[in-house]
Formats: C-alpha cells, sequence, structure tokens
C-alpha cells in the first residue's frame, strides 16, 4: 500500500515540461483564434470585398488546403530543423499571413494571405502537441493533455464573441489583428526560455538531417488537399454527386492509398502509416475521424440556428456559443485529472453520450425556445466535447517511443481535419436538403439535422469501444519486468 501510495507523487508533471506547453500553447492560441473568428465573417466578408458567396468561401478552403499540405511536412522539419526552429519559423509564417490577411487589397490577396497562414498553422498544430507529449516522457499523460486542450478550449468561448464584436463594431481586418500580439509574444517566449532537444535519429549524425522524402509529400499532401476541397465543394453545392466533388475525392482517395502502398515500402517514409496497426493510434484516429461527424459538424449547426431561425445577430451568435466554452472549460477539470485514473475508453465513452444527449434538445427547439434552457444545455454539450478532446489525445500517445510521436501527431491531426471537412459537408447537404423539404417551417429542418448530429454521436460511443482502457498498475515495482518502465496509461486492453 506505501508504494501504491507514493506512486502519484512521483508522477507529478515536471515543472520544466509545465513551461514548455505554456510557451508553445501562446502561439497555439493564434491558431484557433483565428479560425474561430473567421468562422463568423463569411457573409461579411462576401459583402464587404463586393464577392459571391462560392468565392468568398475559398478564404477558408484555401486555408484548409494548405493546412493539408503542410501537415505532413512537420515530421520532416522537426528532424531536419529541430523542434525550437520550426516553432519559431511556424509562427513567423502565420504571423506574415496574418498581417497580410489585414492588408488584403481584394478576394484574391485575402485568399493568398490565407493559404500562407494555413502553411504556418499547418505546421504549427501537429508540432505543439509533439514537442510537449515528448517533452514530458509518457509520463502523466492525462494531466499532461489539460495544457495541451487549453487553446481548443479557449477558442469556442471568445472567437466567436471577439468575432462577432468586431464585424458589428470595427472593420473586418481587424480579425487578424487578433493573432499578432499571440505570435510576437510566442516568438520572443520561444527565442528566450524554449528549450527542446530533437530526438536523436537511429545511423548517427548523417541521418540526424534527413532529406525530405519528395515521392511521398508528392503523394499524400494534394491526396490530402483534394479531398479536403471535394469535402468543402459538396458543403457549398449541398450535394456530393456533382463533378467538382466526385472528381477531387475520387484523385485524392486514389492519392492517399497510393501514399500507403509506397510507405509500407519505405523504411521512412513521411509519414508513417504502420502506426495505424497499432491500437492506440488507429482506434484514436478512428474516433477523432468520425468525431467530425458529431462535434465540427454540429460546430456549422448551432450559428445557423441561432441567426436563421431566432434571427440574431453574428455577435449575439457569438454570445450564445459562450456556454458550450464554458462547459468544455469545466471539463478540462473533471476529465483532464482522470484520464490516467480511468483510462481513455471511459471517458470518451461518457463524453460521446452526453454530446448525443445535449444535442436532442436542438432537435426539438424552436424559434422560440427559452434561451436560458438551451444554454443550460449548451454547458452540458460542452462539457462532453470536452470529455471526448482530452482521452482521445492521450489515447493516441500511449505506448509510443519518442520519435514515434510526430507520426501519430500527423495522422490523428489528418483525420481529424478530414473528418471534420466530412462531417461539416454531410451536416451541410443534410441541412439543405431539409430545407428544400420544409421551405415554410425552417426550425423543422434544422431539427432533421440536429437529429442526424446526435445520431452520429451515438454511433461515435460504439466507436470509443476500441479505444484503450485503463492501465493495471504493477502493485511493487518488482512486478514489472526487469529493467522495463511501467508501460503509459491506458497501454492495456
Amino acid at each position: 500500500m506505501a508504494a501504491t501510495t507514493a506512486k502519484p507523487a512521483a508522477e507529478k508533471l515536471d515543472p520544466a515540461v509545465i513551461k514548455t506547453a505554456l510557451i508553445l500553447i501562446v502561439g497555439g492560441m493564434a491558431v484557433i483564434f483565428d479560425t474561430t473568428i473567421v468562422s463568423v465573417a463569411l457573409h461579411t466578408l462576401s459583402m464587404k470585398l463586393d464577392t459571391s458567396v462560392a468565392t468568398i468561401q475559398w478564404v477558408t478552403t484555401g486555408y484548409l488546403l494548405a493546412l493539408g499540405i503542410a501537415v505532413p511536412l512537420s515530421t520532416w522539419g522537426l528532424a531536419r530543423f529541430g523542434g525550437k526552429r520550426l516553432w519559431i519559423f511556424s509562427l513567423a509564417v502565420f504571423l506574415a499571413g496574418s498581417v497580410g490577411s489585414s492588408l488584403a487589397w481584394n478576394v484574391g490577396a485575402l485568399i493568398g494571405w490565407r493559404v500562407v497562414q494555413g502553411v504556418g498553422g499547418g505546421l504549427m498544430l501537429p508540432l505543439m502537441t509533439t514537442l510537449i507529449f515528448q517533452a514530458a516522457g509518457g509520463k502523466s499523460l492525462g494531466r499532461l493533455v489539460t495544457y495541451v486542450a487549453m487553446p481548443a478550449l479557449l477558442g469556442p468561448i471568445l472567437g466567436p464573441v471577439i468575432g462577432g464584436a468586431i464585424l458589428t463594431h470595427l472593420s473586418w481586418r481587424f480579425m487578424f489583428w487578433v493573432n499578432v500580439p499571440f505570435c510576437v509574444v510566442g516568438i520572443l517566449l520561444a527565442w528566450r526560455y524554449l528549450n527542446i532537444d530533437t530526438p536523436a535519429r537511429p545511423g548517427g549524425p548523417a541521418a540526424a538531417k534527413p532529406k525530405l522524402d519528395v515521392p511521398g509529400l508528392l503523394l499524400i499532401a494534394p491526396g490530402t488537399s483534394v479531398v479536403l476541397l471535394g469535402l468543402a465543394n459538396a458543403g457549398t453545392a449541398a450535394g456530393f454527386a456533382h463533378p467538382d466533388v466526385i472528381i477531387p475525392l475520387a484523385a485524392g482517395v486514389a492519392l492517399l492509398a497510393a501514399f500507403v502502398v509506397y510507405a509500407l515500402r519505405k523504411s521512412h517514409p513521411l509519414v508513417e502509416v504502420r502506426l495505424l496497426a497499432k491500437r492506440p493510434v488507429g482506434s484514436a484516429s478512428a474516433v477523432l475521424f468520425f468525431s467530425g461527424f458529431s462535434l465540427y459538424g454540429a460546430m456549422l449547426l448551432l450559428p445557423l440556428y441561432y441567426q436563421d431561425v431566432r434571427g440574431t445577430t453574428a455577435l449575439a451568435a457569438g454570445v450564445m456559443l459562450v456556454p458550450q466554452g464554458i462547459g468544455s472549460m469545466l471539463s478540462r477539470l473533471v476529465a483532464g485529472s482522470n484520464i490516467d485514473r480511468f483510462g481513455s475508453r471511459i471517458l470518451a465513452l461518457a463524453g460521446f453520450a452526453i454530446v448525443a444527449a445535449a444535442t436532442v434538445p436542438f432537435a426539438l427547439a424552436g424559434p422560440h425556445t427559452n434561451a436560458w434552457l438551451l444554454a443550460l444545455w449548451m454547458v452540458i454539450r460542452g462539457f462532453g466535447l470536452g470529455a471526448v478532446t482530452m482521452p482521445v489525445m492521450v489515447a493516441s500517445y500511449v505506448g509510443l517511443e519518442k520519435q514515434q510521436i510526430p507520426h501519430s501527431s500527423v495522422l490523428t491531426r489528418t483525420a481529424q481535419q478530414i473528418g471534420g471537412s466530412f462531417g461539416t459537408a454531410i451536416l451541410a447537404v443534410i441541412l439543405e436538403s431539409a430545407i428544400a423539404t420544409h421551405p415554410a417551417t425552417l426550425a423543422d429542418a434544422f431539427h432533421v439535422a440536429f437529429w442526424w448530429s446526435a445520431g452520429f454521436s451515438a454511433v461515435a460511443v460504439l466507436l470509443s469501444l476500441w479505444l484503450p482502457g485503463a492501465q493495471r498498475q504493477p502493485k511493487t515495482p518488482q512486478d514489472s519486468p526487469a529493467g522495463q518502465p511501467a508501460a503509459p496509461v491506458g497501454a492495456d486492453a
């Protein structure tokens, strides 16, 4: 019993790891805020820049395509240049894209600078989690993920409100200046205080700076990008039976399949797809992909519900989403501290069940449903969202060696990105179809879409059964194999 009670004290987070996490989070906040702020601005941008909705959609689509190209490069960039230099470079690129976007003279310039932002953001997102989890060395992942998830939890709280306030009272150009302080401070902190060692690679000094896997990049980068393009077109075209949807999707799937075949035959591919055979990585990637249907797709529906059905302004709709962010923050306090104790599976199951249950009231709500009651359900829904995000993130790193962590980050980030786009496109198509069926009663059309969203969350509950469970801790050090550390949390079945 004495050994058991002493165990938690031995696994307290290293202050140096916390310091590293906080430094990286400052920069990561720029990407999260930018994404959530711009999401509420497309209608305003189309009017201010005097262009069609189909054209202004490329402000988001171009960003996503650049993200898809840059994400796989993070593994090579980390090994080639080191974590600190790549992080500062990524922040500088995102900063340049933000300033350029704010100064854009027409819609073409805005789309171009958003592509620059996407390159910086695509490097930063997987790199942030990789560097933090590498610094932790597999210890106390549950408590550590509360730091990693902080940007993702704060963004939905403040992003829509800040975006709505700027669009209501200021020029749209100020949306992109919100990123600048985070980028500048993030660069200064990283330059002065970030101390990250690049993981050693087998093969000596010559192997420490690997060459770029150009054939792999030419398969996975355009493959991911055109899949995202096809899904974005499906959302705007309200259907998948269009050449501008079918052709990109078919080409993208073919390129990604070719990359998988290529990577399986190569000893050191750009992205190590063999990791998907490991239960933690494979299950987390599958759950993150499918979570796009229930989590990200619903984020399309909720602002539209408040604006189209209840007639609120963009700022008011942003305020209405704040309770969901508050719920996510509350779940950070509960779920994060219990992942190491219960494992990812139980918490993800509970989280998806809460999300499904808390989506049902919106499938029954009308134009005049009590706003405070809906706000309460938003808090509950947000609590479920936070309880899903953190355990699945932890599961994807369970039992991995240090050099495998960057590859897991890319795999899970790509799965989440494609799943989110797929879920958004699917629910956009469902909503448009329901509106065509119920043209006189817009609320009924949203009811159909919210029921589908709740159903997707219910299916995700079943998929979460594949995630790793809690670790069975040995009672004494002697119970572990000689010379081997205890397995990371969640490593067992």
